[in-house]
């Protein structure tokens, strides 16, 4: 009995050593929600920055334009951070170089969402690298704004649909192809008018047919189409063609590097009719490629550095100052409107999260921007009532010619 006894006591005590243990060891883990607590009370760690993504031609045939705009986009990264950022935030600009390439475009675009995770990204400048990136963004959900990428079809499939995480602030092509037609028919009082384009660029394809639609509308003739394939530098047999038909213009809707060339062929082919161009031409390096065989050359715009306007003028002043004296071309302008529509979006969102982003862009209204003023239309995710600028090539320099009246084009 005397054993059992003190076995009974022995069990008492372990249990009560047990419990003891286990109260302590609760007591322990009590602390640490109280210093988390504490943590909620004092200031909270600061968000990170902001990321907007960035993808453009900075490599292949058309880096001229994405050198430039990317300028535009440090410039207005640079000064929305000066400012304050936006929802107390700064703003971190990532761009990545699609070089021209759809492939490309595709991958920056996966990248910028999935490892930088950009809230909103800025690209491409072309719409075929644009149509392309669109997967991208609809299947990760988030928008993008393109910077020169003027075929419909970015924002609005073939069907009629919209896509609903594009946008753009540039004008598209149909617009351009009727005030290109309006300036070649009324301005210039052309009749006939034969064409050189690319039937493998989205963006050739629909100038093309815009500009032959409207045209024809006004009075005039197409008296030669003539196609060519990305990547074709010789371009004497469609110039031969064209030659024969003797016309007044030739249209070149196509890109600055295949431009020069078109142009520098038929002079020595001794065709002296006049070129037109969208704005797939203005670069200076188009100039330098010609070799004086650019010179008085018509193309359209969506700015000028000529025009007096406070918005354009205060712009080309900040981008010298920062960049040694070097002028913006409009490039660099889409770029610096792009960034500053995103932030805008950002602002109104009053969160940087995707799909505020995406829904605040369609509510786009009144931004002044250096290429005009922003508004969008929430059915096409176009901006309204943008602007065409005509500029030519005179003594060497893009020079204006004129802005045309929008009532004109309707």
């Amino acid at each position: 009995m005397a054993r059992g006894f003190r076995g009974k006591v022995w069990a008492f005590l372990l249990v009560a050593v047990l419990v003891l243990t286990v109260v302590g060891c609760g007591g322990g883990q009590q602390a640490k929600p109280e210093e988390k607590s504490e943590e909620k009370e004092g200031a909270a760690a600061p968000e990170g920055d902001i990321i907007i993504g960035h993808f453009a031609p900075l490599s292949g045939d058309t880096a001229a334009w994405g050198q430039m705009e990317i300028k535009g986009v440090q410039l207005a990264e640079e000064e929305v951070n000066k400012a304050g950022g936006v929802l107390g935030r700064k703003i971190k600009i990532i761009s990545y170089d699609d070089a021209g390439d759809k492939v490309q475009a595709v991958n920056v675009a996966k990248k910028l969402i999935s490892q930088d995770k950009a809230v909103v990204l800025i690209g491409s400048q072309t719409s075929s690298n644009s149509m392309a990136a669109n997967t991208v963004c609809e299947q990760l959900k988030v928008a993008a704004i393109g910077t020169a990428a003027t075929n419909p079809r970015v924002t609005v499939d073939e069907n009629g649909k919209l896509r609903p995480y594009y946008f753009r602030v540039c004008f598209i092509d149909p617009f351009q192809g009727r005030a290109l037609a309006y300036f070649a028919a009324k301005r210039l009082n052309f009749k006939k008018a034969a064409i050189l384009y690319d039937l493998t660029e989205d963006y050739s394809v629909g100038l093309n047919e815009a500009f032959q639609e409207n045209f024809k509308e006004l009075g005039g003739e197409i008296v030669c189409v003539e196609s060519f394939k990305a990547g074709d530098e010789d371009f004497r047999a469609q110039l031969t063609k064209i030659k024969e038909y003797d016309p007044d213009m030739i249209l070149i809707p196509i890109y600055y590097k295949e431009g020069a060339l078109a142009m520098k062929q038929a002079r020595e082919l001794g065709i002296d009719a006049t070129f037109i161009g969208g704005d797939g031409l203005e670069s200076q390096v188009l100039i330098e490629l010609a070799a004086g065989a650019a010179e008085g050359v018509y193309f359209s715009s969506h700015y000028s550095v000529d025009d007096p306007s406070p918005e354009v003028q205060g712009f080309i002043e900040r981008f010298k100052a920062k960049f040694n004296g070097e002028v913006p071309d409009v490039n660099s302008a889409l770029g610096y409107d792009a960034v500053m529509m995103a932030v805008d979006a950002i602002k109104r969102a009053g969160k940087a999260e995707p799909e505020a982003v995406r829904a605040a862009l369609e509510q786009v209204s009144g931004l002044k921007g250096v290429t005009g003023t922003l508004t969008i239309d929430p059915a096409t995710h176009n901006p309204l009532d943008k602007t065409v600028v005509i500029n030519t090539v005179k003594d060497g320099k893009i020079a204006f010619v004129e802005r045309l009246d929008i009532k004109a084009l309707q």
